[in-house]
């Protein structure tokens, strides 16, 4: 028997005509939760608390084995409603734009709720996050949706109860949170002396590529002798890599992998709070040229990313604050739950000893985040995928040409992006985030680093397109939005000629 499947997600998702096709497809009962209320319209306009009540209590007696339930599109965000079907069985939510959401629900049945749709998506979507996997539909057939969900299932069944799945049909993965790096099943693991002392023995027996630690491996040069080996070892392509260790290692073991014998399977295994909630997630890989960052390299989804809490007690403290300039930028774009999760963290990061019970649900969330916009927009051509670069058009400028830990870069990315910001009309959140950065100890003077060569290295940037930047405005706390704007406009934002 199957344990439950529940479908959430905002209005005119598509939750009852998927979940009706995917219990005839499977011969699962199904369970539409309005269905069995009754008249939804006229019971949310009379009385909608009262209406949650019975939502809760129709889910309640809902739930079994071998059964598809699909929900009210803010069933999710009622009470423990949504801990409860976590704890039942696979929750999975299908995504929608708002402007598709709106289409459809146009010439339907009445919907009372849809007169407030824009705010109403906006503070439901972290909620939608929280479910073990996003499926997009907009713009997808009923039957390919179906099949995505399918997927899910399958690869949820072989993963652990802390996940995240990346919903990508076929080549869907789970993220797995586990509390220790533990013995894996693998062909050759890359590391790099740092982390080897730490973890590789616990991994158990097989061979290791070692590299020295530091974003100057990440190079054509090691490319080439990591290449040599596995030639020179046999690999073929039924190897599997597994890349220990953080975004250097990742990027690396990934453009690897994804070269090699025209590609090869990857395990990530990231061991710092920047590789786990960003760089091992998504698939990007890449190495550096001298002109910048990342900018040879190729999409290449991993099997599986394994994220084991005890590796962040070995981190030196500089990367322990170089995490928590990516939480920041998570906590911008995911709303005000998270940004007060981190800031709870944030006496770990300047150096309390022990970390907090909140941490592993930041990164839970900050990995929930970036998993759902993956597969919304695996290799960025719908734009979701651009709001992941906030604060990395100017970060990665700084980190280029200083040696910057990335997530400090980033940090100082996050107060530029909020500068820019605030010039194209939007409020003024420097202030908020330069003293978030400062109780994580992260360095939050932006000026001393727009010199001209640094400012120089904005016409490189990998989203650039001619002169115009694809920048990442921030309107709010959980509010941002890609922007068009010249280099020459960024650049006069950032430092006016006065202070030139």
């Amino acid at each position: 028997m199957a344990p439950p499947l529940f479908l959430i997600g905002f209005m005119a998702a598509g939750k009852t005509s998927v979940g009706r096709a995917l219990a005839a497809a499977t011969d699962r009962r199904f369970v539409d939760l309005d269905d069995a209320i009754g008249d939804v319209a006229a019971f949310v306009a009379r009385d909608e608390p009262g209406f949650r009540r019975r939502e809760a209590e129709v889910l309640a007696a809902a739930i079994a084995d071998d059964t598809v339930i699909s929900t009210g599109g803010g069933a999710a965000a009622y009470g423990d409603n949504l801990a409860r079907m976590r704890a039942a069985g696979l929750v999975v939510a299908l995504g929608v734009d708002l402007a598709e959401a709106e289409r459809r629900a146009a010439g339907g049945p009445p919907r009372p709720l849809l007169a407030n749709a824009a705010a109403l998506a906006r503070a439901r979507a972290p909620i939608y996050r929280a479910a073990d996997a996003v499926v997009e539909t907009t713009g997808r057939a009923l039957a390919e949706v179906v099949a995505d969900v399918q997927h899910v299932e399958g690869v949820a069944a072989g993963a652990g109860s802390r996940r995240v799945i990346v919903a990508l049909g076929a080549r869907s993965y789970p993220i797995e949170i586990t509390d220790a790096v533990r013995p894996l099943e693998r062909a050759l693991v890359i590391t790099d002396e740092n982390v080897a002392r730490h973890h590789l023995a616990k991994l158990g027996p097989g061979d290791a590529i070692v590299l020295p630690p530091g974003e100057s491996t990440k190079s054509f040069a090691t490319y080439e002798r990591i290449c040599n080996e596995l030639v020179a070892r046999g690999l073929d392509r039924s190897a599997t890599i597994v890349a220990l260790g953080g975004g250097v290692v990742g990027d690396l073991a990934g453009f690897v992998a994804a070269t090699f014998l025209r590609g090869i399977a990857i395990v990530q295994h990231p061991t710092t709070l920047v590789a786990m909630t960003d760089a091992a997630i998504g698939g990007k890989t890449a190495i550096d040229l001298p002109a910048g960052k990342n900018l040879v390299g190729a999409f290449h989804q991993p099997r599986r990313v394994i994220c084991a809490l005890d590796a962040l007690a070995t981190l030196p403290l500089a990367e322990r604050r170089a995490g928590f300039g990516e939480l920041w930028k998570y906590a911008l774009l995911d709303g005000p739950d998270l940004w007060k999760l981190v800031d709870a963290c944030a006496p770990w990061s300047a150096g309390a000893a022990d970390a907090p019970l909140a941490l592993g649900e930041v990164i839970r969330r900050s990995i929930a985040y970036k998993a759902a916009i993956v597969g919304r927009d695996e290799r960025e051509r719908t734009g979701h995928r651009a709001l992941l670069n906030l604060g990395h058009t100017v970060g990665h400028a700084i980190e280029s040409a200083t040696g910057m830990l990335h997530g400090e870069a980033v940090g100082l990315g996050l107060v530029a992006a909020c500068r820019v910001s605030r010039a194209l009309g939007h409020p003024d959140l420097e202030g908020e985030v330069t003293d978030a950065l400062r109780r994580s100890g992260l360095p939050a003077e932006l000026d001393p680093y727009l010199t001209d060569p640094i400012l120089a290295r904005l016409a490189v940037d990998k989203k650039r397109i001619g002169a115009t930047l694809n920048f990442i405005a921030i309107r709010e706390v959980g509010s941002c939005e890609p922007t068009a704007i010249t280099i020459t406009e960024v650049r006069r934002i950032l430092r006016p000629v006065s202070a030139a």
